[in-house]
């Protein structure tokens, strides 16, 4: 028996997902870990398991009682080598679910690498330990099936994207990770310098700036697969690092982006997964988005369009409707065909706390039945409308069959938009009624430039301050900067944004006009962007580009709930890593280096 735990010469003739009945006959070596044993009397069955699959093999007395003797010491996710010939299964013994199913391989020698000890929890898809156990043993989940095989898809993502771009001549250029800090939007992770005491780097939100010079630096193409960091709440497709794949082109308008984007996109999807997509994509406006789906991200997997009815009910007697539109806020609808019987007042009134969390104070609601006028509505608000209001409801809505269901939203219109967007997706899931197999791609564009910071008043960019506004719309920057449309540009895949980008801004009067526009003195502009503007005035070409949420983007192809399943080593809600338990307490001493002193919270 053999209980040496080094590999001693030994190597791998196999992966675990390669043998078939061409190979029976042939002698192997396999490495992996012990997936599941099964002591059949005196015959020992181990399923053993690596990255790419399963093998079956079988320690039997009879053949050699050596390795017999360690079958009987193996359990689940012990380290195992063995040696031995493949043959085909016995009749009845197949296993059609297994890519080595039809084979089996009878052990000569067999050697523990390594043990284990007792499992936190069970290695299985069907997993039932929480996710934070399963967070803090990582390593541990991370050798379940299904999240192995995001990650290698994430992978294979990667690689396909890469070819894709270098097909379209992009050059792969690394910008620097210590950075300056840059008022572009979220807040940043600073670093203390300790060469520079009182000095601090910040850690790139995104490689904006640099690749805008690069474009300054005579190339013409740039892409970046580049970690970025943002220190902002985080939900189920936020992390505090991420990875974006940037990219950036010279003497390019708008369409030329979209156009080779396009393209990159589906070259991807066919090295990916061989699937082919239909171009060019769908596009649509972004007060179009708004207007129809209460969100700049649509998921138009599915109908449920919201209906503007503000104009219809203005006047009419119910004053929730009446006092949103007369203090500039809107009515709108969504109707459900058929909806009346999947809907009982319990699950109306678990709708309606569904839109308080969006800020919303309520859902109006009313269910189509027999009969004319009021009589036709069942519904508590029924009795505050007149026949006319309730016709033009119904024409303008579609709320015209029996059995339709009917939700109004009430309020300002951000927040009613924003609500009801939201109840819509929810709907979506709730109704089945979205394709699980569906890739839905749509360009959304003619997004604002700035809007008003509600706190402070000022004019800030909606995107990033480096934005180029529509040339029809330049002139309004003087008189009416909220009506400025940005020549920007979102890529949404099933409700999801993957990407965004604009065209740049490439003159620095107009650069400076924008910094102006949303309060930025020339002397806090040249303090924050003094190298970006200096850049453009030694001749900055037009240029645009597009970035990728890469963690984002695998998560929708792979069906994922959470961008955590598609991470390696994911932080949870809080930003926490709890495998390592950081962020953590530093020394004393690390701290006098640095030039920092800690200020301890105190609680009362």
């Amino acid at each position: 028996m053999q209980q040496s735990h080094s590999l001693d010469g030994w190597k791998r003739s196999h992966k675990l997902d390669e043998l078939d009945s061409k190979h029976v006959g042939q002698s192997v070596t396999l490495m992996g870990w012990v997936n599941t044993r099964r002591d059949h009397g005196n015959v020992v069955f181990v399923d053993l398991r690596d990255q790419n699959g399963l093998t079956q093999v079988v320690l039997d007395p009879a053949n050699s009682p050596d390795s017999h003797k360690v079958g009987t010491e193996l359990r689940s996710e012990y380290v195992l080598a063995v040696k031995g010939k493949v043959r085909a299964r016995p009749e009845g013994m197949i296993n059609e679910k297994l890519l080595t199913g039809t084979i089996e391989v009878v052990v000569d020698q067999a050697r523990i690498l390594n043990s284990a000890e007792t499992l936190p929890f069970q290695i299985n898809d069907q997993i039932e330990a929480s996710e934070t156990l399963r967070l803090k043993y990582r390593y541990l989940d991370l050798r379940r099936k299904e999240l192995k095989q995001r990650i290698m898809a994430r992978t294979r993502l990667v690689s396909a994207m890469r070819n894709a771009l270098e097909k379209e001549e992009f050059l792969d250029i690394e910008t620097p990770i210590l950075y300056k800090s840059t008022p572009e939007g979220a807040r940043e992770f600073l670093v203390p310098s300790r060469i520079h005491p009182g000095n601090f780097y910040a850690l790139p939100q995104s490689p904006q700036l640099f690749k805008q010079v690069l474009m300054v630096s005579g190339f013409d193409k740039y892409f970046q697969i580049v970690r970025c960091f943002r220190d902002e709440d985080l939900r189920t497709d936020r992390q505090p690092e991420f990875t974006q794949v940037d990219c950036e082109m010279a003497f390019v308008e708008q369409e030329d982006v979209i156009n080779t984007f396009e393209r990159v996109v589906a070259k991807t999807l066919i090295d990916f997964s061989g699937r082919s997509i239909n171009q060019p994509f769908p596009r649509m406006t972004y007060a179009q988005a708004m207007e129809e789906y209460g969100s700049d991200k649509p998921d138009t997997r599915f109908e449920l369009k919201l209906k503007n009815l503000s104009h219809i009910v203005k006047d009419c007697g119910f004053k929730v409707f009446t006092e949103a539109v007369n203090t500039g806020g809107i009515v709108n609808a969504i109707v459900l065909k058929g909806g009346a019987e999947k809907f009982s007042r319990k699950d109306l009134d678990e709708l309606t706390e569904f839109v308080r969390h969006y800020g919303s104070k309520g859902l109006a609601w009313a269910k189509k039945k027999e009969g004319t006028g009021k009589d036709s509505w069942q519904s508590p608000i029924a009795k505050f409308f007149d026949d006319n209001v309730l016709n033009e409801i119904e024409q303008n809505s579609g709320f015209n069959e029996v059995g339709d269901l009917i939700l109004f939203g009430a309020g300002p219109h951000d927040l009613t938009k924003q609500s009801l967007g939201a109840l819509r997706n929810q709907l979506g899931k709730k109704l089945n009624l979205i394709d699980d197999n569906l890739l839905n791609f749509l360009w959304v564009t003619e997004f604002p430039l700035l809007e008003k910071d509600a706190q402070s008043g000022r004019y800030v960019a909606c995107h990033h301050p480096f934005t180029r506004p529509l040339e029809e719309d330049i002139h309004l920057l003087d008189t009416e900067p909220q009506k400025v449309r940005a020549a920007a540009h979102d890529l949404v895949l099933n409700g999801h944004e993957i990407a965004g980008g604009s065209v740049r801004i490439h003159e620095s009067a107009l650069q400076s006009k924008v910094f102006e526009t949303i309060g930025l003195s020339e002397d806090e502009a040249k303090n924050k962007f003094g190298f970006l503007l200096d850049a453009l005035q030694f001749g900055a070409p037009p240029h645009g580009g597009i970035a990728f949420g890469l963690d984002r983007f695998i998560m929708i192809l792979t069906n994922s709930d959470s961008i955590r399943d598609v991470i390696a080593f994911p932080k949870t809600n809080k930003a926490t890593d709890l495998m390592t338990n950081a962020p953590s307490e530093v020394t004393m001493e690390e701290l006098r280096d640095l030039h920092i002193r800690v200020q301890k919270q105190v609680t009362t």
